[in-house]
This record gives structure tokens, sequence and C-alpha cells, in this order.
């Protein structure tokens, strides 16, 4: 059954162990770590008082969270508007930011799995950071100052846990691989210190599988994979990964800079905690693509913290915000 409200307190890990929670419904407990960096808190929600360039890299899900609800309109995952759609561009637009996209048919957009991160920032970052829209560039003496970029459901299909320390470039997608890979970004990060990297965490998978024809549903079940009980597996395996990315012991722990943040779209689509499934999919329950009610929930958590963690960042006068809890 679809959650038609998300309660509880979002929790945005941000990089220096401090957390951010977005408080709306029944509030929840905040982590000590966040009463330690308290200035983070006061910084102000409100419009930036400049224009700042801001690139999202992404594909299906990201591009629906972008567009405007109506009917599908768009071409490579960049849509004018969409049946799911959370109308993040627009609200980003009139708070200021100068929004672009790279997606699929572009050089920066086409592959963004979690193991093409590393190479993709390794390889490519000069021109991520003038991209405006697919492999259109910006011009001369113009960047993006804020990269946001996430990986797509199909990311939290785990196969198995894994072991320690992991290997950054896969293949397998298992948790300790996936935790070696975003680490290994760190590094490429921390390069560039005047750019503010937004991490996306991956969406949750759908409660139920698509249908299978009957030998796929066999050799799966040859696997060990077999439903009921596979999907199940796969999400606890994907809210182990995501615990260790939001978390001030995980993920960010030891890094100094205030330049890379994370952004729970797994947290804000799994309920904030009701469930490590998606409580808002398509299609009967099948489809993992969220639905607009989800993505206006991401839409709505997602601007009053970008115009924190850009303040927080520097890119922006940190003003205080009186009221902020």
């Amino acid at each position: 059954m679809k959650r038609r409200h998300v309660a509880g307190a979002l929790l945005l890990a941000v990089a220096g162990g401090a957390f951010l929670p977005v408080r709306h419904g029944v509030a929840r407990s905040v982590p000590t770590s966040f009463e330690k960096a308290p200035t983070f808190a006061e910084l102000s929600d409100a419009k930036p008082d400049r224009s700042t360039p801001v690139l999202f890299i992404h594909h299906s899900c990201g591009g629906q969270l972008l567009a405007p609800e109506g009917p599908e309109a768009g071409t490579s995952c960049i849509y004018e508007s969409h049946p799911s759609g959370g109308n993040l561009r627009a609200q980003l637009e009139r708070e200021g930011y100068a929004v672009h996209e790279a997606s699929y048919d572009s050089a920066v957009g086409n592959k963004t799995d979690l193991f093409d991160w590393g190479p993709k920032f390794s390889g490519q970052m000069d021109r991520i950071l003038r991209i405006k829209r697919q492999d259109e560039l910006l011009p001369d003496g113009q960047t993006n100052r804020v990269v946001v970029f996430k990986s797509c459901f199909p990311n939290n299909q785990f196969v198995g846990e894994g072991a320690s320390p992991g290997d950054p470039r896969g293949p397998a997608l298992t948790v300790w691989n996936a935790r070696a890979t975003l680490s290994a970004l760190l590094p490429l990060f921390e390069q560039h210190p005047e750019t503010l990297f937004v991490y996306v965490t991956a969406p949750p998978i759908a409660p139920r599988p698509e249908k299978q024809r009957v030998y796929r549903f066999l050799l799966d079940a040859l696997r060990g994979r077999g439903e009921p009980g596979w999907t199940a597996q796969q999400a606890t395996w994907a809210r182990q990964l995501n615990d260790w990315v939001v978390s001030p012991r995980g993920w960010l722990a030891g890094y100094a800079r205030s330049n890379v943040v994370v952004f729970d779209y797994y947290g804000v689509l799994t309920g904030n905690g009701q469930s490590n499934l998606l409580v808002y999919p398509t299609a009967d329950d099948t489809d993992s693509h969220p639905s607009a009610e989800g993505n206006r929930a991401a839409a709505r958590e997602f601007l009053p913290f970008l115009n924190r963690v850009v303040r927080r960042a520097g890119l922006l006068a940190p003003t205080a915000s009186a009221g902020v809890p």
C-alpha cells in the first residue's frame, strides 16, 4: 500500500559529521553529533542572494524528480513534463538556481551506475564542471558551482554483502564494493573545494518484482534469488549501505572539507524508515520509478536542504535563519 504521508525526521548526512534534521510530522530524536554542530542548523534555508549554477547528472528517476507533473514529454530522460513529475526544476529556478542537466546520450550523463562515478569524475571533471545541457558547454569562464549526481534504483539490487574492504571497480554489486567505490570519490572531490558535490542516494526498489518469464524464474531460484524473500533481502542490503552513507561514522567520517553532502532520496522514498522498500511505487507496486507523490515529497525536502548546504559550503553568505531548530 502506498503511504500518503512521509512521517518523521529526514536526516541528511553532511561532511564533517553533522546532520541536518528536516522536521515534519512526528519528530524523531536528533543524533548527538548534530548537537555538536549547531551552526549548521542556524544556516538559512531562504532563497539565495545570487544565481548559482547547478548540474544534475541523472537518468530516469532524476529526470522525473526535476520535471513538472503532466504528459510525458522530453528526450533522453530530460523531461519537460512527466506523469511522475516532482517539479523540482521549476522550484529551484524560482529560487534563482540555474539548473543544468546531463543524462542519456551525452558523454557526461550516459553512465551513472555506482561503479561509473570513479572513472567519470577522474576522467571528465573539467567537462562536468562546464556542462550546460547534455554535451553543450557553458561559456568560457563559467562553471557549475554545485554538482548533483545520483544512480538509479538498479543500484539497490544488491547480490550480496561482499567482503571488506571491497573493490571500487566492482563489478559485483555488493555492499562492500559500493562502500569502496564511494570512498574512492572523496580524494577526487577534495581537489575541488570550490565546488559542492551532492550525492543523491539511489531510490529503493519496489515491493513486488516484475513478472518474469518461466526460464528466468527458474534460473533465479537455482541461484538462491527466488521469491518470496529475495527482494526483501536486497532491500536489507540497500538499507545497510544507505545507513552507512548517511551516518556521521560512515562515508564522510574524517572528510575535513564541507564540499560533499548527501541528500537521502532513499530515505524519503522509504518513508523515513517505515520500510526498506519503495513506499511510492508505480505500476501496481512493481515499478521502482517513484510516483509523483514520492517525487513531490523529495522535492519539498531537497529545496531547503540545498539552500542550507550551499551556504555551508561557502557559496553563499551564511545568513542565520531565525527559528530554525
